[in-house]
């Protein structure tokens, strides 16, 4: 055994220090924390240069894939190299969701023919029922950041056709969408939805009024947004799960993770995109009853974990992957201090199992659903949280997420998913957010964080950038 540097042994003498002199429901986040940044000084980060050509090598590896097995398709199913459809017909899928990325990486090449392929193939003129919600973030998102970046109008004609498709979604007693709409007759199914579906239309239909100068878009979708705010408890909590033609809430838990995210996520960049006062208003409100109920300082760290929206009374300990965006919401809004604690918890997340499980019950670190998604939020906080900051902890963070993904999730062709993180088995599916966020944001984090001015820009979640007008 080699003589342990100097500088290793004061280290480990200062962060013992450190963690001894903690009460005991502080030691053990606390030692996750103070290591994370100790790392962060010792390692050295390759260098943007290199780290965006690595991305971007990672990018062009999944999407030869997809343009190999699956060009003109939704998505490539990586193991078995074989095309999907979502709805048995394409909408374009993974081109619409991935050519922004494109275009902020450079690739000029492959952004040029995918925006062909999508101005001369794409048609919403079908008689399926689709999600309003994913439609909506995806498609819509998709055609109208990348009409922002090129001046393609094609782009914006196709997104304003769809978003007119997607209108009667809308029609519902309360004004909040029905879950399902048919873009050929209209028709509306699913009366069953959550806090995200319901609000996180926003951005989009709004940045839609913008450029077409038809308010009816935006109007629709903040009534929506009103209608389930108006319903939120007398603690200031919304629920999980409502009835659009009731308005009844038909679950009570209140929680940042899946169903309920992106909720709180477009009152924040509603109010930053389109100064909207009343925006403004609803998150202060909702942020400050999640601090109070919903945020736990348990023994493991710093989480968001579940609470009844009526008394505030803790329902659950469970954290899930699709929660650690709410990191770098807290940072947008200026709150570093939450953002930075809840990012070191996500971050103990991901590195206790090599990658990130789709749940955790975080009292016990246990998983709880086993999956990996090949998700993007934890990136996406740490993004936010490296361009406010600049601590190069964050680009450590992204390094490990990086290395991760390419030792678990790579394959001959493209990328999978996991069915589980602690077996590390691949299972045959790569979302199209996979080209639209998760490899964008390790670029912007890793190779160039200041691609975006997040003063005149925000990103849906999508990760589609929407230009402030």
């Amino acid at each position: 055994m080699g003589t342990v540097p100097a500088k290793m042994i004061l280290r480990f003498l200062i962060l013992t220090v450190i963690i001894t002199s903690l009460p005991a429901n502080q030691t053990v986040a606390a030692a996750t924390t103070a290591v994370g940044d100790a790392a962060a000084q010792s390692s050295t980060f390759p260098g943007q240069a290199e780290m965006a050509e690595r991305v971007r090598a990672e990018f062009l590896h999944a999407w030869n894939g997809y343009r190999q097995y699956a060009w003109g398709h939704d998505e490539l199913r990586p193991l078995s190299k074989t095309p999907f459809d979502w709805y048995g017909t394409s909408l374009l899928m993974t081109p619409v969701d991935a050519l922004d990325t494109m275009i902020l990486m450079g690739l000029t090449t492959q952004a040029d023919e995918t925006r062909q392929l999508i101005d001369t193939r794409l048609s919403f003129d079908r008689d399926i029922y689709v999600k309003n919600f994913e439609i909506t973030i995806r498609l819509v998102g998709g055609l109208l950041s990348s009409y922002q970046l090129t001046g393609d109008k094609r782009l914006l004609a196709l997104a304003e056709d769809l978003g007119q498709r997607l209108l009667p979604a809308f029609n519902s007693p309360t004004g909040m969408p029905y879950v399902e709409v048919n873009l050929k007759t209209g028709a509306v199914r699913g009366e069953d939805t959550n806090p995200a579906e319901v609000g996180s239309m926003l951005l989009e239909f709004g940045t839609l009024s913008k450029l077409t100068h038809k308010p009816v878009y935006y109007a629709k979708a903040k009534r929506a947004v009103v209608a389930l705010y108006n319903r939120r408890s007398a603690i200031g909590l919304v629920g999980s799960d409502i009835n659009v033609r009731t308005g009844a809430w038909t679950g009570a838990v209140t929680n940042i993770g899946g169903g309920s995210d992106s909720y709180f996520e477009y009152l924040l960049k509603a109010w930053k995109l389109f100064g909207d006062k009343d925006c403004e208003r609803m998150w202060e409100t909702i942020v400050s009853a999640l601090n109070k109920y919903v945020a736990d300082n348990a023994a493991t760290g710093f989480w968001y974990g579940e609470a009844d929206m009526n008394t505030g009374e803790r329902a659950g300990t469970n954290f899930g992957a699709l929660a650690a965006f709410f990191s770098g919401t807290l940072a947008l809004s200026g709150d570093l201090n939450r953002a930075a604690r809840l990012e070191d918890s996500s971050y103990r997340m991901w590195s206790t199992f090599g990658i990130e499980p789709e749940v955790i019950n975080y009292d016990t670190m246990k998983v709880v659903s086993p999956g990996y998604e090949l998700r993007p939020e934890i990136i996406e906080s740490a993004y936010y949280l490296y361009y406010f900051t600049r601590n190069p902890k964050y680009l450590q963070m992204g390094v490990t997420f990086f290395d991760s993904l390419v030792k678990y999730c790579r394959t001959p062709a493209a990328y999978a998913a996991l069915s589980s993180v602690e077996t590390k088995t691949q299972r045959d599916d790569m979302e199209s957010f996979f080209f639209a966020e998760t490899l964008k944001y390790l670029y912007l984090l890793l190779g160039n964080p200041d691609r975006i001015d997040l003063t005149k820009t925000v990103l849906n979640t999508e990760a589609h950038p929407l230009n402030r007008i």
